[in-house]
């Protein structure tokens, strides 16, 4: 037996030296662009012989493999390589230089200007449907909620987004490509107009406050893109109640989940919470809506997808003021508007190539009516009518180059036809503006990539086309640093409004330079942007006065003489990480902006722009209460105000500035609150939430604006509806809960 082992031992012994002899050293370096690569996984293939490269990309290993083998070097970062190799007896040094593997996740993308929130961007996602329901001070609005991000003014008497330093109408709403014209409800001088689409209806968003897409167009400052929703999850039936309004609607799901359709009703009145608050306005008809919409959608066998959104919205109210001329007591004003829009889309792939086809057909009617009362006595009224039909048809076909580089091109129409009716005065405008462009993306690695774009438009009612180029860079820094410049050409047409016959007149412009710094983590995200904008070709008017017996003066449209700047410079810090179930972000913007524009007689800031303007925002979602606690605050610099009057000086007709001076620093402290109760059975698929929200809490006495008499000796203020609002509502799902997901959006 004791031999035998000594036998055994011999024969161990010898195939372990025998082993140890054939074994060969494989070694070498790992390289990307001369730097060597850590963690490159590199091994002899159909074998477990190999090696991980260290931080400079330096490996070696031994293996007792022979002959001509393939030697693989794989990273998730990286194209796999493979390198033929012959293995005998003699060490072998190989090296090999890697090629950056170019993927959708790792790429850096152009964000200059603008801010996403959809199903590719939830890491950074801003503004998403349960961000906006859940902003303080927001109203569930969407044009509400983008006051509290970084370019946005804060201007209360009238609507639109007011985008670094440009009116409200230099700013563009989209829904699923299509041009939404009218996106605002109809209202009265003073009061702003509200949203008319629900929030629910679209499942993301792109906000560009500059330097936006070559798809896009007839905006001078910014562009929001809104995504409607898909089919939904199953069949559901929705209700809301509170003192303001009453809603109700469905939403029915196939049993083959390849179709659904779906439609709400609602009506608001605001009769009740006037006799609960002091508000500043005297509501002689309380401002009351009907609205009710209709959709379908639709998938094809081949994958196509249609969208179908209509919608009817009626509103109306009377507003009752001093007057500022001493012959009247009172001056009114009742408002009875209409509205109908409807949306069609259709997306298909062909191939290589996806196809985006959409339209959209609006109708707004608007009718004003104006009168004074002087001792309970009404005087004649004076209409204001305006109506008109609004067709935009777009077309975009795009084709896939690599995985983060495409090809798009396309068309646009959208015409116009609007009648005008006020005292003697009757018009009809008529425009077509036809569009071309073509856009590309190119992604050189996952650290560079541009967009590139070009849009052609031409104008029937001007007889004259533009050519509007566009560029965008981005260039990773560092792990989580990015940065981005931009820089964009962009046109539009002058309002209607202020065209009351034959003009030789010619496309508005401004030209964007926009420089971003982003740096963005898991649960928190940085953002710094430079901004400059020049105008010119801007529209100047002038009053004159024509040989009537009421010596109407009528603001007519004189040329494009006007012209104008805009810099600033921008931050915006949202933290979702730092404090448990805390979200909260601080944005803050500096505005330098000039303007030489409509009627004004020299170049002045603007008075719908702020210099400086902060607002931050934070929800706090308690899970064991189901309860969130949301606050919202707003700071903004008094912005300026002017009584622009008209003389005549030596025969000629010129604008002064008679009264001017800086209205009070705006604040706002908003908070609200959202439960969500359990009702019914625990296995019950139903979906509750009570809401309180209270707009400005501490009761600031906020000015918007003075209104001036027509001498300029007197003015008046004006103001909110109301210094602080209580709303309160319930909104109940049945067939299909929503309480996790409303939960994990807070945490």
């Amino acid at each position: 037996m004791k031999e035998q082992g000594q036998k055994l031992l011999f024969l161990i012994t010898f195939s372990l030296f025998t082993f140890s002899f054939a074994q060969v050293k494989v070694s070498g370096k790992v390289m990307f662009r001369n730097k060597g690569i850590g963690d490159v996984n590199v091994s002899i293939k159909n074998s477990y012989d190999g090696a991980t490269t260290d931080a400079n990309g330096n490996f070696t290993f031994e293996t007792s493999e022979k002959g001509d083998k393939i030697l693989t070097f794989t990273h998730p970062k990286y194209i796999d390589v493979e390198k033929p190799v012959t293995i005998e007896n003699e060490n072998v040094s190989v090296n090999a230089e890697l090629k950056e593997q170019i993927n959708e996740i790792d790429a850096v993308v152009v964000s200059a200007g603008s801010i996403e929130a959809s199903d590719k961007k939830r890491a950074t996602a801003l503004l998403t449907p349960i961000d906006i329901y859940t902003t303080a001070g927001a109203d569930g609005q969407i044009s509400s909620a983008l006051n509290y991000l970084p370019g946005v003014q804060k201007v209360g008497e009238t609507e639109g987004l007011f985008i670094r330093g440009g009116t409200g109408t230099e700013s563009k709403i989209f829904m699923d490509g299509s041009l939404i014209n009218n996106y605002f409800s109809n209202s009265v001088p003073g009061i702003a107009g509200r949203d008319r689409f629900n929030t629910s209806l679209f499942k993301g968003n792109i906000f560009s406050s500059g330097g936006y897409s070559a798809l896009y167009g007839q905006a001078l400052s910014g562009a929001l893109m809104l995504e409607s929703v898909d089919l939904p999850d199953q069949s559901s039936y929705d209700f809301g109640i509170s003192p303001i309004f009453l809603s109700a609607g469905f939403q029915k799901l196939s049993e083959d989940k390849n179709h659904s359709y779906g439609a709400t009703l609602g009506y608001s009145l605001l009769s009740v919470m006037q006799k609960v608050f002091n508000f500043n306005t005297d509501f002689i008809d309380a401002p009351q809506g009907l609205n009710g919409d209709f959709n379908f959608r639709i998938k094809t066998k081949s994958g196509g997808f249609f969208k179908y959104y209509g919608m009817y919205d009626s509103n109306k109210m009377g507003v009752r003021g001093e007057s500022l001329e001493p012959e009247y007591d009172f001056a009114l004003v009742r408002l009875k508007g209409k509205n109908t829009y409807h949306n069609l889309s259709f997306k298909q792939k062909f191939g290589k190539y996806l196809l985006n086809a959409g339209t959209s057909y609006s109708y707004n009617k608007s009718d004003l009516n104006f009168s004074t009362e002087t001792n309970d006595l009404e005087s004649d009224k004076t209409q204001l009518l305006t109506d008109g039909n609004y067709i935009n048809f777009k077309a975009v076909l795009e084709r896939k180059i690599n995985k983060i580089s495409a090809l798009r091109g396309g068309f646009e129409l959208n015409n116009t036809d609007e009648k005008l009716h006020f005292d003697q005065v009757n018009k009809h405008y008529q425009d077509l503006i036809s569009s071309v462009f073509v856009e590309t993306d190119l992604g050189f690695s996952n650290q560079l990539s541009a967009k590139i774009g070009v849009r052609g438009e031409n104008s029937s009612f001007l007889n004259k086309s533009n050519i509007a180029p566009r560029v965008a860079l981005a260039y990773r820094l560092a792990k989580d640093w990015t940065t981005s410049i931009a820089y964009g050409l962009f046109y539009q047409n002058p309002e209607s409004k202020y065209i009351n016959g034959p003009s030789n007149l010619d496309f508005q412009k401004s030209q964007h330079y926009i420089f971003q710094l982003q740096r963005s983590t898991e649960g928190r995200s940085l953002r710094l942007e430079a901004f400059y904008k020049k105008y010119d070709q801007l529209i100047k008017t002038f009053n004159v006065t024509p040989n009537n017996e009421q010596n109407q003066q009528v603001l007519t449209a004189l040329n494009n003489d006007g012209y104008g700047y805009a810099k600033g410079a921008e931050l915006f810090w949202r933290d979702k990480k730092t404090f448990e179930n805390i979200d909260y972000w601080i944005s803050y913007s500096f505005l330098d902006s000039k303007r030489d524009f409509m009627n004004y007689p020299v170049s002045l800031k603007p008075n719908f722009a702020s210099e400086h303007t902060l607002s931050a925002v934070a929800k706090r979602f308690i899970p064991e209460w189901k309860l969130g606690v949301n606050l919202s605050y707003t700071y903004a610099k008094g912005r300026p105000y002017y009584d622009i009057a008209t003389k005549d000086v030596n025969g000629q007709i010129v604008n002064f500035t008679r009264n001017e001076g800086r209205l009070k620093d705006y604040n706002a402290l908003n908070i609200s609150f959202n439960y969500l109760p359990n009702l019914g059975k625990k296995d019950a698929k139903a979906f509750t939430v009570f809401v309180l929200s209270i707009s400005n809490i501490l009761g600031s006495k906020n000015v918007y604006g003075y209104n001036f008499s027509v001498d300029g000796s007197r003015s008046s203020a004006v103001v909110p509806p109301v210094n602080t609002f209580v709303f309160v509502g319930a909104f109940i799902s049945f067939g299909v809960d929503r309480t996790q997901d409303a939960i994990n959006n807070n945490l």
